[in-house]
């Protein structure tokens, strides 16, 4: 049974695609576990083969504690988990009022709230303000940046998926004596959990690996996040030509959130297409 040309193109763009995927993510991925098994030696020539001697134990409980990681590890923690509650607290309360109100006002809010999404942080200026506010080199001042930084992704996100609520939910409510913030808290919120589950998930990647912000907020400080603190070791001599190392402490790194995306990436798409589709 001979097939058509059609036919051949329905067969081979997904073929395509999922090759340029495996190609895409697998070999960085399959380049990173494999060199940081091998030795000083093998790693510094890096390569897709596999390691002659294994050395998984010694370069991991190296980079966990010539690297400092469990330090470094509850600075992300110290900074990571109050920006996002207040990030998504904030947002939410935001992108209800902001759904539920009409006119060219709010329409003229929406579309500031949301233009952080585009425009870019700028980050000279958020140094300066810091520094006059005493908060530079502290991890409110980098709480308070992530919270600004992200509020447009999560009012886009939460104002899309409240429109899709019916009103009369909440007069219902209104009508049983609920005041506006018991409405939120009770009828609201608990219909908001997809899209609140995405945006939690996407802001912890976000702040998980960010370098950059943190180079210019937190350099220099006390705390220190994973990715600055592997900015710091691997410039220092003691990953110095350390790639065995420096891989280790990546892989390390980005293992809990891989598991954590692995395991909701069902509910992240079903709260991107809830909460910005619909």
């Amino acid at each position: 049974m001979r097939i058509s040309a059609r036919g051949w193109s329905r067969l081979v763009h997904p073929a395509v695609v999922i090759i340029l995927t495996a190609v895409v993510i697998g070999v960085p991925l399959w380049l990173a576990l494999v060199t940081s098994a091998k030795s000083q030696g093998e790693a510094n020539l890096p390569d897709l083969s596999l390691p002659r001697v294994w050395h998984l134990w010694d370069n991991y409980s190296q980079a966990f504690t010539q690297g400092r990681m469990l330090w470094a590890l509850f600075g992300s923690l110290l900074v990571m988990v109050p920006s996002v509650a207040g990030v998504l607290i904030f947002g939410s309360l935001a992108s209800w009022v902001l759904a539920r109100r009409a006119g060219r006002v709010m329409a003229v809010l929406y579309s500031a709230a949301i233009s952080g999404i585009i425009l870019p942080p700028a980050v000279v200026t958020i140094v300066l303000l810091l520094r006059q506010l005493h908060l530079a080199s502290t991890p409110i001042g980098m709480m308070l940046v992530y919270m600004g930084m992200y509020m447009s992704l999560v009012i886009f996100f939460v104002t899309g998926f409240v429109r899709t609520i019916p009103v009369e939910v909440e007069e219902a409510a209104r009508m049983d004596g609920a005041r506006p913030l018991g409405i939120f808290i009770k009828v609201v919120l608990p219909l908001l959990r997809p899209v609140i589950a995405t945006a939690t998930i996407l802001i912890c990647l976000y702040i998980w690996n960010d370098v950059f912000y943190a180079f210019f907020v937190l350099g220099g400080g006390t705390y220190s996040t994973l990715p600055l603190n592997l900015y710091s070791v691997a410039s220092s001599n003691l990953y110095q030509n350390n790639w065995n190392l420096v891989f280790a402490y990546v892989v390390l790194m980005s293992l809990p959130l891989v598991v954590v995306f692995i395991v909701a990436q069902r509910r992240i798409i079903s709260g991107i297409t809830g909460g910005a589709v619909k």
